[in-house]
């Protein structure tokens, strides 16, 4: 992997609601569930009964999370953004609408994921602000397969249409 690919640069899962999310260093993707042994796959959770589209996996880009330390000095853990998937060197609002792969696991985009006050309350003041559009990204996964850390991460060409 050359130095300037996307990539996959952490994974998290919690199987509890309010828990606060475990590294690991794979996880298999369930088509239309989310990553194996998370809440929202369990069935648990805020948004687990929600049918709505993008609550498969939700990812956060590493550069956002520390420009949340440059800009309002607040050093939020990655697993403490609450979001599955860490990733580096990609701009993950252009994947909104868009197919991306994770590995093997292909992806769509569904919507940014921006951060709530539940969040913020989860964390420190100051969250919410720093993180508005750039809170991640919200998305479905249309094939499953196992994600990995160091995966790459980058889009797919658009299908005819």
């Amino acid at each position: 992997m050359s130095a300037s690919a996307a990539a996959v640069e952490a994974i998290f899962i919690a199987a509890e609601s309010g828990q606060l999310p475990h590294p690991v260093a794979e996880v298999e993707a369930l088509s239309g569930r989310g990553l194996r042994g998370d809440r929202k796959c369990l069935g648990e959770g805020t948004f687990s009964d929600d049918a709505k589209r993008g609550r498969d996996l939700t990812l956060i880009e590493a550069e956002a999370i520390e420009a949340l330390e440059a800009e309002e000095g607040i050093a939020l853990e990655p697993a403490a953004s609450r979001r599955n998937v860490l990733t580096r060197g990609i701009a993950l609002n252009d994947l909104v609408g868009e197919r991306f792969r994770v590995g093997k696991v292909e992806c769509i985009g569904v919507e940014l994921c921006e951060p709530c006050s539940r969040l913020e309350s989860l964390t420190e003041p100051g969250v919410l602000r720093g993180l508005v559009h750039r809170g991640g990204l919200r998305a479905d996964i249309l094939t499953g397969g196992t994600i990995t850390i160091g995966d790459p991460v980058e889009p797919l060409p658009a299908l005819a249409g």
